[in-house]
């Protein structure tokens, strides 16, 4: 979980810029399948079954 909260807002900023996973990916320095599999971790910690809810709701916590 440590490592989901150190990548956290990386992911959060990406997804609210819009950016591709594989833009997204080489921006952070991940490989496209880690950044994915952390956006899936991201949206599960949050209660989201979408991008668009996961970012919704990081904005409702004061994430971004």
């Amino acid at each position: 979980m440590a490592e989901l909260r150190a990548f956290a807002p990386g992911v959060l900023d990406a997804l609210n810029e819009g950016w591709t996973d594989e833009t997204a990916a080489r921006a952070l320095g991940v490989s496209l399948r880690t950044y994915r599999r952390r956006v899936a971790e991201l949206m599960t910690a949050l209660g989201a079954s979408s991008r668009f809810q996961a970012g919704a709701r990081a904005r409702e916590l004061g994430l971004v």
